[in-house]
């Protein structure tokens, strides 16, 4: 049986450290490690998953671009957009990857919705999305039946860095966020409110939010 979640509140916080944090944490935990939910923003930055191509970054400019080891395409990174980093035990949880992914869009779903924003996910594209605008994008990573990775959701943030790519490798593809359709969205609400959805489509119970590492 899975143990308590940990959900920790990181506040802002380079992803340098947290990807190795994160690579070491998957390595090393054991079966009696609880599964644990990082939530974080990062300082500007545009992150290549495995598939990325080259032809999607159009004009990077002064905006570091890192190679990483999740899944997907190209993304942007930046204040104002909430990241939740979901380190969950498969195996021990009975689910697959794709059961995960679903997790994750609905957990951000029913978020967007205490908001009275309606969204929803796409079969053929990982993300969410309003009127065919994208508002989060997934990306994860799997080793030792364990995931790592996760999540962005873009709350109240500069959306001009994605015109300088082509969002997950699709050009054209508008992103928006939670501000431009409910003004009064605070970040720290909503990480609550996402770690409470979170947990809630995982199976845990309702969690608690400590501050940083310990």
């Amino acid at each position: 049986m899975a143990l308590n979640l940990v959900c920790r509140d990181l506040g802002t916080i380079e992803y340098s450290e947290t990807w190795q944090r994160m690579k070491e944490f998957t390595q090393t935990r054991t079966k009696e490690d609880a599964d644990e939910i990082w939530l974080l923003e990062h300082p500007p930055l545009f992150t290549q998953g495995q598939a990325g191509k080259a032809e999607h970054l159009l004009a990077p400019g002064d905006i570091p671009v890192v190679q990483v080891d999740r899944g997907g395409q190209v993304t942007y990174h930046g204040p104002g957009q909430l990241v939740a980093y979901v380190l969950i035990d498969l195996k021990r949880l009975g689910i697959g990857v794709r059961d995960l992914v679903t997790a994750l869009e609905n957990a951000i779903v029913s978020t967007l919705s205490i908001h009275n924003i309606e969204a929803y996910p796409k079969p053929d594209a990982p993300g969410v999305y309003v009127d065919g605008h994208k508002i989060a994008s997934l990306g994860l990573r799997v080793r030792r039946g364990c995931s790592f990775h996760g999540l962005a959701l873009n709350v109240d943030m500069d959306l001009s860095p994605f015109n300088r790519i082509n969002p997950c490798g699709y050009q054209g593809l508008q992103m928006v966020q939670m501000a431009s359709f409910n003004k009064e969205v605070k970040l720290q609400n909503i990480k609550v409110q996402l770690a409470k959805q979170l947990a809630e489509q995982l199976g845990f119970e309702n969690p608690t939010i400590q501050q940083g590492w310990k």
